[in-house]
């Protein structure tokens, strides 16, 4: 598969490279991926992060065990869309104001953010790679980025009426998805015990007591991206049902999908499990459509002080907006 978008980013990520851009601090592309030299995969790995959040990104992820996309290190692909997520958002975590702004950008609802105290080291406003206390999910591991359901970034937030909410944002950059179907994957040879039958026996009771998701036709649920979607959906709903032993407490959630509009690839696709494209499909799978949002990168931000964060937003602009 071949996705238009994906081949215009990564042009553009290589000529930012090779004209020398300070995007990306000087760094050189020519590291193996998948067993070949590419040239959108930096040699130091590290200068595919915002310099000014280097050091402390780096700190965080291996202080809170939390695995980078594809090792123990930041990925060198300049595609990564973990990479974006930690660029976009880093700088601003431990700044209450901006976050709250950062939601403004989507609702004036909110008029408190709080820190995220499941961060044993460096706990913000923001958090990266996020897991709940306890496998509510039946997936036998919490380790953060790796092996089981964890969130992009997490936002806690105060609403007007006084609750709390939690704001699960995935994030996607250059991603599209092939059709293949995660309920019958490995089944041909052993249909009892394969990774299709494990997954359905994981979700599907989940599914059936969800308030969000409708259980009449689990079909597209195996499907990516809605496979990732209703993870994250069941993430935040387990974790406000088992508020009493998680550390976050809430009763109510909106879930974040930070896309870029131009990635036709994965929002125009019409799917295989649905013939539709990728919001009609999932909000169709909805009771309460209005708890989930897609939002692109630049619309997110868009509200964030350019006095303040000027050289921030200069840097996501020539990169990726």
């Amino acid at each position: 598969m071949v996705s238009k978008y994906q081949e215009i980013q990564r042009a553009k990520q290589i000529n930012l490279i090779e004209s020398n851009s300070e995007i990306f601090y000087g760094g050189k592309a020519g590291a193996k991926f998948m067993g070949k030299i590419r040239n959108f995969v930096l040699n130091d790995n590290e200068k595919n992060l915002f310099k000014p959040i280097r050091e402390k990104a780096i700190s965080y992820f291996a202080n809170n065990n939390i695995a980078w996309w594809g090792g123990k290190k930041p990925t060198g692909h300049v595609l990564s869309s973990q990479i974006a997520c930690v660029n976009h958002l880093f700088l601003i975590r431990n700044d209450k104001q901006e976050v709250l702004s950062l939601l403004s950008s989507f609702s004036n609802s909110f008029v408190d953010v709080l820190p995220i105290n499941t961060d044993k080291y460096s706990p913000a406003y923001i958090q990266f790679e996020s897991v709940s206390d306890h496998d509510n999910l039946n997936e036998k591991s919490s380790t953060r980025g790796i092996n089981c359901t964890s969130i992009d970034s997490l936002i806690y937030a105060v609403h007007e009426d006084g609750s709390k909410w939690l704001i699960p944002i995935e994030w996607k950059y250059t991603e599209f998805y092939n059709n293949q179907n995660k309920a019958t994957e490995g089944c041909k040879d052993n249909p009892d015990k394969c990774k299709g039958a494990v997954r359905k026996k994981r979700y599907s009771v989940l599914i059936n007591r969800s308030k969000q998701l409708k259980s009449k036709d689990h079909t597209c649920y195996y499907f990516e991206p809605f496979y990732q979607l209703m993870r994250q959906t069941l993430w935040v709903e387990e974790i406000i049902n088992n508020s009493a032993n998680e550390t976050l407490k809430a009763t109510n959630y909106i879930h974040l999908h930070v896309i870029p509009s131009k990635n036709r690839d994965l929002l125009q696709k019409q799917y295989k499990c649905s013939k539709k494209g990728m919001e009609e499909t999932w909000r169709q799978h909805l009771n309460d459509p209005d708890k989930y949002l897609i939002i692109t990168p630049e619309n997110l931000l868009s509200k964030i002080s350019h006095k303040t964060y000027g050289k921030l937003l200069n840097y996501l602009k020539n990169r990726y907006w």
